[in-house]
């Protein structure tokens, strides 16, 4: 069922090249017909020889003229057939890759977080080729193997009905062999995909984490991670090439046991004059040509199923479950005060596990609002339900006294400035990086934020300075400096809201101290979230939420907090004293 599913959904991709596919049917037919046609006049040919001193020259000359002619016409119409094959299957694996490539972009977060960036990665590039590869043999070799099936069978029932009789008697001999084993590939050749996939993601996370790897001495126990999927994928690829392997000799076999049947039936029909000689050599001919697509065939099959199993994975993807769309009247968020309201949200990522519980949060335009507690009480998860990169599960978010959920996405998070403990840079120039939430900015303007953001002394030390190329996520820069850029595109959007996760996490102090000056002008009339492990950067903010357990236990100035002596002022001070009294 599975299959039938996948081939429905390939065949709406293929389907919008029916003109194509059209024309790669009717040449396959044209090819088919000459290429058949030519052993018919290869008989006339040996007929116009037979006999000794009775050789008929002008027939057969203009005989071996119409094979010649025969020959050129079905070779130029194979080779217009391959360039249209070739064109349907890579613009239907360009159409499916697109679709993957848009659709990840769609996907909810949910599901980036629950599947690995190698697996996803491997579907599209890895799956997507041996999908290719599959579907161009399919157009290659299965059209003219079916057709020359048809063809030859025609031709032979017009010389003798009773020998195509005898091949038409032991063809399903053929045919069960090669559903037999097709049976048990598919399953081979879908695990094959998946084990190449974990293995692709494994590749990923250690070229990504290299460094962690090496400075935890973890080589020996990587490579042995490696081995274990690398032997599993050796495993389970022998017993699919070992399956897809016999498929051939084992219809080879059968052909051949055909092939000398009808050289045997032939014979005797020739001896009692029932067909030439000529047309014996036909019927041979024919014999090899009928048995020669069910080996193609067999093979196209084997293919298939590789094929089949690769779609089914990217297809998956395709149809994997998008995130919500906007409402129709959903709202662009414009002239933002910075009014956000969390009332009685409660979230959780795991239905069974709770997280966030009835949580009450009020942020007046232009407030600045720090979020404190230990690790995993929900800051960050609050920082994503802001953004709407989650929905709640109850209760709701607003901006303005708008629910979040009437705001289109794109309006809402413009609005927001964003930066991450973790950076994000592209590969690309350092001007491509800082005027991603700003692309019309003035050289003025771009050279402004960096001074702001301290980034242009080490930018204009550059070789190329703002033109700088530098690598993914950075390159050869060093975590600061990287932080330093991400700052220096928000400080040149400039926001209505802000969100500072951590935002100075890699910065040198004295660095640090100048940045918080330039935040602290850059909050001015603007709402902001600090998410701070350092409790020493959030003195000025407006009020502080402390949070635990997903929930608000204490929220105030620093002055208020440290007076009640609570969870919050332990928190603070045991950030100033010595371990031993931690």
């Amino acid at each position: 069922m599975k299959n039938k599913r996948t081939f429905k959904l390939v065949w709406k991709y293929i389907a919008r090249y029916r003109a194509l596919l059209i024309a790669t049917l009717l040449l396959a037919a044209v090819t088919v017909m000459l290429t058949l046609y030519i052993p018919i006049l290869a008989g006339r040919a040996i007929d116009n020889i037979i006999g000794a001193g009775n050789v008929r020259f002008a027939a057969l000359i203009k005989v071996l003229a119409q094979i010649g002619a025969a020959a050129v016409i079905a070779a130029a119409g194979q080779w217009v057939m391959n360039m249209i094959n070739n064109k349907i299957t890579y613009s239907v694996v360009s159409d499916i890759r697109e679709d993957a490539f848009g659709k990840i972009e769609r996907l909810p977060l949910s599901f980036i977080d629950s599947h690995t960036s190698g697996d996803i990665v491997s579907r599209v590039i890895a799956d997507a080729d041996q999908f290719a590869d599959g579907l161009l043999m399919g157009f290659t070799q299965l059209f003219t193997g079916v057709m020359t099936i048809l063809g030859t069978l025609i031709f032979m029932f017009g010389i003798n009905v009773w020998i195509a009789l005898v091949v038409v008697v032991l063809t399903p001999m053929s045919l069960l062999v090669a559903r037999f084993i097709a049976s048990r590939t598919y399953s081979m050749f879908r695990k094959q995909s998946e084990t190449r996939a974990e293995q692709t993601s494994l590749i990923d996370e250690l070229i990504n984490n290299l460094k962690i790897v090496k400075a935890f001495s973890r080589e020996e126990k990587s490579i042995e991670e490696f081995d274990e999927i690398n032997n599993r994928l050796y495993g389970v690829s022998l017993k699919a090439i070992f399956y897809s392997s016999i498929t051939n000799p084992g219809t080879r076999f059968v052909n051949n046991i055909v092939y000398a049947v009808v050289g045997l039936v032939g014979a005797v029909c020739a001896c009692m004059g029932i067909i030439t000689v000529g047309s014996l050599t036909s019927m041979l001919a024919y014999a090899t040509q009928y048995t020669k697509p069910f080996n193609e065939i067999s093979e196209v099959v084997t293919e298939l199923q590789n094929a089949v199993a690769c779609a089914e994975r990217l297809l998956r993807l395709i149809h994997e479950r998008t995130e919500r769309p906007d409402d129709k009247n959903a709202v662009e968020l414009e002239n933002v005060k910075g009014d956000v309201e969390l009332k009685n949200v409660s979230f959780s990522y795991d239905p069974k596990v709770k997280l966030i519980e009835n949580l009450n949060v009020s942020a007046a335009s232009g407030q600045r609002v720090a979020i404190v507690g230990p690790t995993g009480c929900g800051k960050t998860t609050m920082i994503n339900l802001l953004m709407r990169f989650y929905d709640v599960n109850g209760g709701a978010v607003s901006v303005d006294g708008t629910d979040i959920r009437g705001i289109t996405r794109n309006s809402l998070r413009a609005s927001y400035g964003m930066v991450l403990q973790d950076t994000w840079l592209k590969a690309g120039t350092i001007r491509e990086n800082i005027t991603m939430g700003k692309p019309d900015a003035t050289e003025e303007e771009i050279i402004a934020a960096a001074k702001a953001a301290h980034s242009y002394g080490f930018i204009r030390r550059m070789e190329k300075g703002l033109d700088t190329v530098i690598g993914e996520d950075g390159g050869s820069l060093s975590q600061g400096q990287k932080q330093l850029l991400c700052i220096t595109r928000v400080m040149l959007a400039l926001p209505p809201m802000l969100i500072l996760d951590e935002a100075t996490s890699s910065i040198d102090t004295r660095t640090e101290i100048k940045i918080q000056k330039a935040f602290a002008v850059m909050m001015q009339g603007r709402t902001s979230f600090i998410v701070a492990h350092r409790l020493s950067t959030i003195r000025e903010a407006d009020v502080i939420l402390v949070m635990n357990a997903g929930k608000i236990i204490e929220q105030g100035t620093h002055e208020e907090l440290m007076a009640k002596g609570g969870f919050y002022s332990e928190l603070y001070n045991s950030q100033f004293e010595a371990p031993e009294a931690v």
